[in-house]
């Protein structure tokens, strides 16, 4: 089967856009701000107990009411009161392993992830994974500005998802 290569133009979709959009102001949440911060330094799943304390002048039932809107925009997972995974960082193991500089390893979501997190955190990352295609290792740094030298032959795969699927972080 040949390998079919696509532009970001031949892929681009404007309803994806517009929900890419209003993702990107939920996370300026307080409270999206402060999970994330959690699962870099101390990984996950999180209690949401955890998460309140450490945000300063909230109230439990204000968190727990952002918490469900974050769920149910499929910014996050959560059961109960445990928040499983919260983009870009997953709980479970994926293919995109991410190792900061003091060697702590977080799992992501998808390559595009993998590849946000030196910018997230301001810091440059290790990436680990295994193209999907023919499974060779793939290492390689990633600075806030970009990928390394040692990255200029990787190509990010990326799929369509259709309107009637499942979230999108149920699919890892």
């Amino acid at each position: 089967m040949p390998l079919l290569i696509k532009t970001a133009d031949d892929v681009r979709d404007s309803e994806v856009e517009a929900r890419a959009e209003v993702r990107r102001a939920a996370r300026e949440s307080p409270v999206l701000r402060a999970i994330l911060k959690l699962f870099a330094d101390r990984g996950g799943p999180l209690s949401v107990g955890a998460v309140t304390a450490t945000l300063s002048g909230l109230q439990s039932d204000a968190v727990h009411n952002t918490l469900a809107a974050l769920n149910d925009d499929d910014l996050l997972i959560l059961r109960g009161d445990t928040i499983e995974l919260a983009y870009p960082f997953s709980t479970s193991p994926t293919p995109f392993v991410v190792r900061r500089r003091d060697g702590r390893e977080r799992f992501t979501c998808c390559a595009i992830d993998a590849l946000g997190i030196a910018p997230m955190l301001d810091e440059d990352v290790h990436v680990i994974s295994i193209c999907h295609h023919c499974r060779s290792p793939l290492r390689f740094d990633v600075t806030p500005e970009g990928p390394s030298l040692g990255a200029d032959d990787v190509m990010v795969w990326v799929t369509k998802s259709e309107p009637d699927q499942e979230r999108a972080c149920t699919g890892l």
